[in-house]
């Protein structure tokens, strides 16, 4: 497998024309593309979703529901921004994840951005959002781009007045690229499987 067969989806948590959040995953995905990677934006306002009811019975769910699924499916690794509303990440992006589950999460590598209209940044929406995916049996990369005064730091266009957060967001899609293809390269899993079947060494302790 090389960079070229990874596909990175990045999910953005705001309904809101002209998101910030938005603006950021796609800035996340620049820099997985950067590396070679494909990428792709998942906008929810795209999605015929509903509110994720817990019930077994999924026959009146809407064809949304399954395509995103299928799109996060996919993927070898995911982007997931959020705004921070009052401390936490939005109910947008929890409802649209609580819609998935293990399927489309276990085993991937899951990078974090985050926008606030505050200067303190959306620390504590990404810490949250960090237990999210461990809980899904993700693998979450250490870095990760909180980005406050959004406001004040993306043009129209999606273009980045400040450099250094710029270079930030791109560094958490280009991680999640990058540790993705190590975890699907033929080579990496190759190793794996003669590590786990080497012989006990009996000089141990």
């Amino acid at each position: 497998m090389s960079e070229n067969d990874i596909l990175i989806v990045g999910i953005g948590g705001s309904l809101r024309a002209g998101s910030y959040t938005r603006m950021a995953v796609a800035k996340a995905l620049e820099g997985a593309a950067s590396v070679g990677a494909q990428t792709k934006l998942i906008d929810l306002r795209e999605y015929e979703l509903i509110h994720a009811d817990g019930e077994d019975d999924e026959s009146h769910y809407p064809p949304g529901v399954q395509r995103l699924r299928d799109d996060v499916s996919a993927a070898h690794g995911i982007v997931l921004g959020t705004p921070e509303y009052h401390g936490g990440y939005s109910g947008v992006l929890k409802n649209a994840i609580d819609l998935m589950g293990f399927d489309e999460f276990r085993g991937k590598m899951v990078g974090l951005v985050g926008v606030s209209g505050g200067a303190l940044g959306a620390v504590n929406a990404l810490n949250s959002l960090r237990n999210i995916g461990r809980a899904l049996h993700a693998w979450v990369v250490p870095s990760q781009a909180s980005v406050p005064s959004a406001w004040n730091v993306f043009e129209e266009d999606g273009s980045m007045t400040d450099e250094g957060l710029e270079k930030r967001l791109m560094a958490v899609g280009q991680e999640v690229a990058r540790f993705a293809f190590l975890h699907n390269s033929k080579q990496a899993l190759e190793f794996l499987q003669v590590w786990e079947s080497a012989p006990h060494n009996p000089g141990g302790v």
